[in-house]
């Protein structure tokens, strides 16, 4: 089992930054990729970023060149750095986790962010 928490949500003007981090513990040493996806009210979960073991990021388009994600594998933490933030990027995020060999995911509890007008 995997534990994911999530912090550093919250409100933020637009062209604002936030940066997100999530903490892994439990069984860490299976942990594949990581990454973040978003929820807005009345939309399906989307990815955000998704970083490899190995560090190799992938964006969603929406979020390339104003998003990075970066992974500390010694401290089992994952974070979004997110800048240039517009209204549509408010959305409850979501941290997730992928083990390979156990062909299972896991999902912390989210946290808001929010982004004013």
């Amino acid at each position: 089992q995997v534990r994911l928490v999530e912090s550093g949500g919250g409100l933020v003007q637009a062209g604002g930054s936030l940066r997100l981090s999530c903490a892994a513990s439990g069984s860490v040493l299976g942990i594949n990729d990581m990454g973040w996806f978003r929820q807005a009210l009345g939309k399906k979960r989307e990815l955000v970023a998704r970083i490899s073991s190995g560090g190799m990021p992938n964006y969603g388009d929406s979020v390339k060149g104003r998003f990075t994600i970066s992974r500390d594998n010694a401290e089992n933490t994952v974070y979004l750095q997110m800048n240039s933030l517009k209204f549509e990027d408010t959305a409850v995020y979501y941290c997730n986790a992928f083990v390979a060999q156990a062909m299972a995911e896991y999902w912390g509890q989210g946290t808001q962010v929010t982004v004013s007008s």
